[in-house]
């Protein structure tokens, strides 16, 4: 149900941030979003109170990507993800202090790759953002469930079956049908004769 935040972000990119979704990009997400559904295979069991909770994460983490988007267009991207990450460890720590055990030394490492991972992969989309729509940018995050059965099959030995292979390929086209479509704008936009009062 998380997974929804791609369409969120289409739709809040809309007023907030003045962004035009043609209908090439609303196909491309809902193929990967179709994709997505099929990987994860939602039950019955999905659809209980908790579920509300999820797509109340979805709804914030896509909030957060407006303002990212703002920032990325006139903030340094370190400075975003120092501020962004700070913001969220004081309101992690909150809420864990009750429950703090302190970690191992093996904990200890794992925590700091996991958390250099995550601040190359945050500088990475922040720069994805200051580079493009967030309308362009969010449908890609659908590729993570793709990384997940990848990373699922090279540690634990977890072979995908024929369901998730499919959601997969449905995943890559709505993502290479987007990332095509692009192109072509930008082709296009290269092509508009400067005497017609175009730039390339």
């Amino acid at each position: 149900i998380s997974f929804l935040n791609p369409v969120f972000g289409m739709i809040l990119a809309i007023p907030f941030l003045g962004e035009k979704v043609g209908p090439w990009r609303w196909a491309a997400a809902g193929i990967a979003f179709v994709g997505a559904v099929i990987l994860l295979r939602p039950g019955p069991e999905s659809f209980q109170v908790a579920a509300l909770l999820a797509l109340g994460a979805a709804l914030a983490m896509e909030t957060e990507l407006v303002f990212i988007k703002k920032l990325a267009d006139r903030e340094p991207p370190m400075q975003i993800l120092l501020i962004n990450n700070a913001i969220g460890c004081g309101l992690m720590s909150l809420a864990v202090i009750a429950f703090w055990a302190p970690p191992t030394l093996a904990q200890w490492g794992a925590l700091v790759a996991l958390g250099l991972m995550m601040a190359a992969a945050q500088t990475c989309f922040v720069n994805a953002m200051a580079r493009a729509d967030a309308s362009y940018v969010t449908p890609f995050s659908y590729l993570t469930l793709i990384f997940a059965s990848l990373y699922d099959w090279a540690i634990f030995k977890e072979i995908p079956d024929g369901i998730s292979i499919l959601g997969a390929v449905i995943i890559v086209s709505g993502a290479a049908l987007l990332a095509w479509r692009e192109a072509v704008n930008r082709s296009r936009l290269r092509r508009v004769p400067t005497s017609l009062g175009g730039r390339a």
